[in-house]
């Protein structure tokens, strides 16, 4: 069975992510054939010779008419090698949330830029999107080379910019790869260019077949939020008490002692029911039932941690914050915070530092935090959390902040610092930039 690569492409207006996309499914064999008699239909209605192969991505009707990418496109595919989910996340500067949210669960993040243009304010800002996100692996696709003459000099400038960056950001030579393509024609994505002799890295269908994939959580400690506490109170099942849920990271088995957060109650797993049976062990991404081995007071909300390695339970921390919402964020806005499948009251206390992600470097004690922004900021919630830092746990990590007049999503939370964002004083950069993805 093969393996699950999940991946997000990210660029600017234009550099020609879906049709990227689009040529993976069509090189890949992955599109159905009714879907391409539509694609070759619109095509020939816009006047193409030739199937614009970005269709396949851009499904909404508004998206069509305009030729733009405005929400986050999900695709499934397959080689005998590996399966893919891949989210195509839009390249309007205004839609950089679209970004935060493709790329949260990816495990490769593909960045596309013009090689007439080379790396640009979107790239790096997207790049230091997906550092945030904690995305352990980038490649740069260099698209549209045939409009530069398949040029090498140009490609290993562009490769060298974006290299550096990445650098900075806390990315390892060994964790970016540069790819020259041309989406249009099909250069390097899937089958090798006879138009590169230059280029001896492996094509970008390639890489994403052989490139390392980070497993699931399953190595670090044991995390469930409950969802749903079972009693069916039925004569087949009188007594019957399960607390439901998906697990979040790591794996847990029957026997095992757990403990309930925040009220810090004790127990052993005595059984594990899904809908198919009892299991002899649960990981990561299994959606579960657990039977305690005598009654707690569980309730939706509450994390079941394994008990010799629990999250710590504060009601104060700090966070980074990619601001999602139109209306700027100041000192002392009172929110929702969404952790789990605990909702809870909240103020955000103090803007300490805004980050610059052009630059590299960080404003100290910000009046706002605008859309698409990210800054480091303390939080204090009306009820304690039992929280990970984002850099040891992606899933337990992360939190929404919510607004609480109207339910609207403002931002996305990593509790910690996932970049080091250096200080900046009256506009000089007083520490180095060494950040971590």
């Amino acid at each position: 069975m093969s393996d699950l690569l999940r991946l997000a492409t990210a660029g600017s207006v234009d550099d020609g992510k879906s049709t990227l996309v689009g040529r993976l499914l069509y090189d890949t064999k992955s599109v159905l054939a009714d879907q391409l008699d539509a694609v070759h239909r619109a095509s020939a209605d816009r006047g193409l010779s030739t199937p614009d192969l970005s269709l396949l991505v851009d499904g909404l009707r508004s998206e069509r008419e305009q030729g733009i990418t405005i929400d986050v496109a999900y695709r499934y595919f397959a080689t005998p090698k590996r399966s893919f989910v891949l989210a195509d996340t839009p390249g309007h500067v205004q839609y950089t949330r679209n970004t935060v949210t493709g790329a949260s669960t990816a495990q490769l993040g593909i960045l596309l830029v013009d090689a007439r243009k080379g790396v640009i304010e979107q790239t790096r800002r997207h790049a230091a999107v997906l550092a945030l996100l904690g995305v352990p692996r980038l490649v740069l696709a260099v698209n549209k080379i045939d409009l530069v003459g398949y040029d090498e000099s140009n490609f290993k400038l562009t490769a060298k910019e974006f290299t550096t960056h990445a650098n900075a950001l806390g990315y390892a030579d060994s964790d970016v790869l540069t790819i020259p393509v041309s989406a249009l024609v099909g250069d390097n994505v899937v089958d090798r260019s006879a138009n590169t002799p230059w280029y001896t890295g492996p094509t970008l269908l390639e890489h994403l077949e052989s490139v390392p994939v980070e497993p699931d959580p399953h190595h670090v400690p044991f995390r469930f939020p409950v969802q749903y506490v079972i009693r069916p109170r039925t004569p087949e099942h009188p007594d019957y008490r399960g607390y439901a849920g998906q697990i979040a990271a790591g794996t847990i088995t029957p026997g095992e002692e757990i403990v309930v957060l925040p009220s810090g109650s004790r127990a052993l797993v005595e059984r594990i029911d899904t809908p198919d049976g009892e299991l002899a062990e649960a990981t990561a991404g299994q959606s579960v039932t657990l039977v305690l081995s005598h009654d707690l007071d569980v309730s939706r909300g509450d994390l079941i941690s394994v008990a010799n390695n629990a999250p710590n339970v504060v009601d104060e921390f700090e966070a980074t914050l990619c601001w999602l919402a139109d209306k700027a964020l100041r000192p002392n806005a009172r929110v929702l915070v969404k952790h789990g499948t605990k909702t809870t009251q909240a103020f955000v206390t103090e803007l300490s530092s805004r980050f610059d992600e052009q630059k590299l470097s960080s404003v100290e004690l910000p009046e706002t935090l605008q859309l698409n922004e990210i800054g480091q900021v303390r939080i204090r919630t009306a009820e304690p959390l039992p929280i990970d830092d984002y850099s040891v746990n992606r899933r337990t990590g992360a939190f929404l902040v919510i607004d609480a007049s109207d339910g609207t999503t403002l931002a996305a939370g990593l509790v910690g610092a996932p970049l080091r964002m250096t200080q900046t004083v009256r506009g000089s950069v007083r520490n180095s930039v060494n950040p971590g993805p």
